[in-house]
């Protein structure tokens, strides 16, 4: 005879339950805090419309009357403010995004080195580390820019590399190619390939699992995606039309140019945060218990295959939070570009500022990006640690 299961209990919605009580208490904190945000917006602008300052964002729809340096798309002094602060919304995740990668790169591998048998690796990863973190950031921006702008020749004499390179004053010159539908192709290819290599690299793990037997990866994944975005230039017509740089009698005319201010930002968040990322590695290597890496010699793993496979499998629990952190850093340490003239969101928003006068407004637009851009990498990489988190039976 079987026995009949409990009837599940009701929920006890009396304030002795502490679920209850614990619900209660948050929703009386979220009404005080959105009283107190409701208090000072209408204190702040009631105060500014008896002085006669004007409020409202009704600016974003008025020609913005300045030009931009770095112009990722279209703009003209005639555009609206609204495209002004798009413009550097952009050039703010373009350095960001590019300096994240960068940086999780080099501190990836400067993390690894330090654990290297070569006294010498370890002494250069060991002495990278302790100067770029211990140099304040807008000290290191200030410095490559006076690197970029008064050591490098003039514009007119620029240094050249295989004729289709150059870097001078006025920044680094390289052959782009001619956009075209091939190219969409190819760049279509790439990501199939890209998802293909996904799909492969998790059945080569999946593998590994049943069987124990491994199979390669990386060379198969490049094969795979390079294989794509082969078939996508071949699908679309072979385009090989390239715009190439030339050196001109006053400065480089053609091609893309990477501006000093770019570089200087770019070069300075990067090495700035890999220091900081290289011993979030290190510790999360040094978290993994030393058994692991004797059990992996006894089964005559070599040391790539014993990092790549046993170490930072385990130490990325470790890992991933505080690098969630250097993310943010780099991206909110962005904002000191404004310090040698790129025209990030900050600088944008200080010039419309000036010119416009709405100081809460510009500011409020300032806070909003930055703390979406954080939330948005918060939640990816919150994403990325439950994935990555070893599961336990």
């Amino acid at each position: 005879m079987t026995a009949r299961a409990a009837p599940k209990g009701k929920r006890d919605w009396s304030l002795r339950s502490r679920a209850v009580r614990a619900l209660l208490y948050q929703l009386l904190a979220l009404t005080l805090i959105v009283l107190a945000v409701w208090f000072l917006a209408h204190n702040t602008f009631e105060n500014m419309r008896v002085r006669g300052i004007r409020s409202g964002f009704d600016f974003l729809l008025q020609p913005a009357g300045f030009d931009i340096g770095e112009l990722p798309i279209a703009y003209d002094a005639l555009d609206p403010y609204w495209k002004a602060f798009l413009i550097g919304v952009l050039n703010t995740l373009r350095v960001a995004v590019i300096g994240i990668v960068l940086a999780t790169l080099i501190g990836t591998l400067l993390g690894i080195g330090r654990f290297s048998h070569n006294a010498i690796v370890r002494g250069l990863c060991y002495g990278y580390v302790e100067l770029f973190r211990n140099i304040p950031i807008l000290l290191q921006l200030l410095m490559w820019y006076l690197l970029l702008t008064e050591w490098l020749p003039d514009p007119a004499e620029p240094l050249s590399a295989f004729g289709v390179f150059f870097l001078s004053k006025g920044g680094l010159n390289l052959p782009v190619p001619v956009w075209g539908t091939g190219h969409a192709l190819t760049a279509g290819g790439l990501i199939v390939g890209a998802a293909a290599a996904w799909g492969y690299a998790r059945w080569v793990r999946l593998r590994f699992e049943r069987t124990g037997r491994p199979l390669p990866v990386a060379a198969p994944a490049v094969a795979l995606m390079l294989g794509g975005a082969l078939l996508g230039w071949l699908a679309g017509g072979s385009p090989n039309e390239w715009n190439l740089p030339k050196a001109g009698d006053v400065a480089v005319e053609g091609g893309s140019a990477l501006t000093p201010e770019f570089i200087s930002v770019l070069l300075g968040l990067t090495f700035y945060t890999a220091a900081f990322i290289a011993e979030v590695v290190r510790g999360g290597i040094q978290s993994v218990p030393g058994g692991q890496s004797e059990a992996a010699g006894a089964l005559g793993l070599s040391r790539g295959q014993l990092m790549r496979l046993v170490v930072l499998p385990q130490a990325l629990r470790v890992i991933i939070p505080p690098t969630t952190n250097q993310y943010l850093n780099l991206t909110k340490n962005s904002s000191l570009a404004v310090a040698i003239g790129y025209p990030d969101v900050v600088s944008i928003s200080n010039t419309a500022l000036n010119q416009t006068g709405r100081a809460v407004e510009c500011i409020a637009i300032i806070m909003l990006v930055y703390l979406f851009t954080s939330l948005t990498t918060s939640g990816l990489m919150n994403w990325y640690n439950k994935r990555a988190a070893i599961k336990e039976r």
